[in-house]
Formats: structure tokens, C-alpha cells, sequence
């Protein structure tokens, strides 16, 4: 094996729970990373930097100046660029190790459902509970894992879903109205370092659930920033989920 893979891998080589073993786990692993704002950006760059060996990123968009206040993985350079473009050169630059496929268009059902059955490991990183709960259907559908994350104003909260766990609650077990209204940071506004927190916490989940060490399904982490508390919530599978239950 070449040198490089341990000398660049080194530091999470060292730690028992990793290994080579593990990290030679996360290099064969692939990750389907939806929205490469605010939550995509340091949760892509920590996976890559991790060494997760094959990335799938969406998203439609195109880089905004009004991103670059939170969305770390562009630069003032590529405005007006693709999102997931620019996300891929970030990326690349960081780690070329990595395989880095992107797609750059609006996904439909089916594009959800088979980027997820081609992947170990789902990241909702969007912003609205239409995608959201879509996510949520073909991660059941095609049983993978999937993390969420959301942030607002001064707000967080990440949590994970496993379909392989038999207890596992699903997204639609937290937020089982489909008219829940969906508050954006353009309407509500949010605080940089948040998002960061937030998708590094996503980051830290995926990098567990990838090594066979998931800790969130059925608990959802919420953060204050402004009183830089967290809170830790359970969440029980509702037996009666219109996705997920008995019936």
C-alpha cells in the first residue's frame, strides 16, 4: 500500500477504533451528499479530508455572493459557477485521492433513488421539507443510512436514521405533517459558524455509521449558539409513520 495513504491517514490510523483496517473501510465507501451550501460545505471537506473515497454531490444551484458569508467550499472566484463545479475543484485541490462525481441538476425521485442505492451513506444537507422528505423515502426504500442536518437564525439540530435498525425512527417519525413551513436562511437569516458545526457534526456521524459505530438514530442533537448549549432529544420510531410503521 502506498506510503502516502498512511502518512496522509496517519492521525486516524493511530486510534484503535479506526485503524487500517477502518480506513481502508472509509476509502471503499461512498457517500451521496445532497445541497452544497452552507451544511454540504464543511461535511464534504471533512469527509474528503477523512479519506471517504467516493463523493456524489448535488446541487442545481449556482455560487452567490450572498453564499460566501457560510459556504466555506466556494470561493469569491466562483461566483456565478455551479455549485457542485465548485464544490469538486475545492475538493479535488484538498484531497485528490478522492473520487468526486457531481450532479448539477434539479433531481427528481428517481435520481434520489438511485444515488442512494449506489451509496453506503445518505447526507441531507438541503434546505426544504419537500427534498427532505423525499430523501427520507428512498433511504427506506433502498436501506441507507441517512444524516440530517438543519440550520437557522441561531439554530441546529442533526440527527440520523438508520433503515437497517429495526428500532430506527425515520424523518417523517419527527415531522410527520407534510404542511410544515419551511423557514429559509434567505427569509430567517443564520450566524456563519453555525452551519459549520452542524455539518461537521454531520460529517462525524457519517464517519461512525461508516465504520459500524452510529450513535444518532433515535436521538436528535439540538444546538443554541447564542447560549452555546446543546440539548439532547430522544426520538422514539412512531409505530403508526406513514413511512416507516407497522401499517
Amino acid at each position: 500500500m502506498a506510503s502516502d495513504f498512511h502518512t496522509r491517514y496517519s492521525r486516524q490510523i493511530r486510534l484503535p477504533q479506526v485503524g487500517e483496517a477502518g480506513q481502508l473501510k472509509l476509502r471503499e465507501a461512498r457517500v451521496f451528499i445532497v445541497g452544497m451550501g452552507g451544511l454540504g460545505a464543511p461535511a464534504a471537506m471533512y469527509l474528503t479530508a477523512a479519506g471517504v473515497g467516493h463523493l456524489t454531490l448535488a446541487d442545481f444551484d449556482r455560487v452567490d455572493e450572498s453564499n460566501l458569508q457560510r459556504q466555506i467550499i466556494h470561493a469569491h472566484a466562483d461566483i456565478g459557477e455551479l455549485k457542485a463545479a465548485s464544490a469538486a475543484a475545492t475538493l479535488r485541490a484538498l484531497n485528490p485521492q478522492v473520487d468526486i462525481a457531481t450532479l448539477d441538476y434539479s433531481l427528481d425521485a428517481g435520481d434520489l433513488r438511485d444515488g442512494a442505492a449506489a451509496a453506503d451513506l445518505l447526507l441531507d444537507c438541503t434546505d426544504n421539507f419537500p427534498t427532505r422528505f423525499e430523501m427520507n423515502r428512498v433511504a427506506l426504500q433502498t436501506r441507507t443510512p441517512l444524516v440530517s442536518g438543519a440550520a437557522i437564525r441561531w439554530e441546529g439540530q442533526v440527527t440520523a436514521f438508520d433503515p437497517r435498525a429495526p428500532a430506527s425512527p425515520c424523518y417523517r417519525c419527527m415531522y410527520p405533517d407534510d404542511s410544515v413551513d419551511t423557514a429559509t436562511c434567505a427569509m430567517e437569516g443564520v450566524i456563519s459558524p453555525l452551519v459549520g458545526v452542524i455539518g461537521a457534526m454531520q460529517a462525524m456521524e457519517g464517519v461512525n455509521i461508516l465504520l459500524g459505530n452510529g450513535q444518532l438514530h433515535g436521538v436528535v442533537w439540538l444546538f443554541d449558539a447564542r447560549a452555546m448549549e446543546w440539548q439532547r432529544m430522544q426520538l422514539p420510531k412512531n409505530p403508526q409513520c406513514a413511512e416507516c410503521g407497522d401499517g
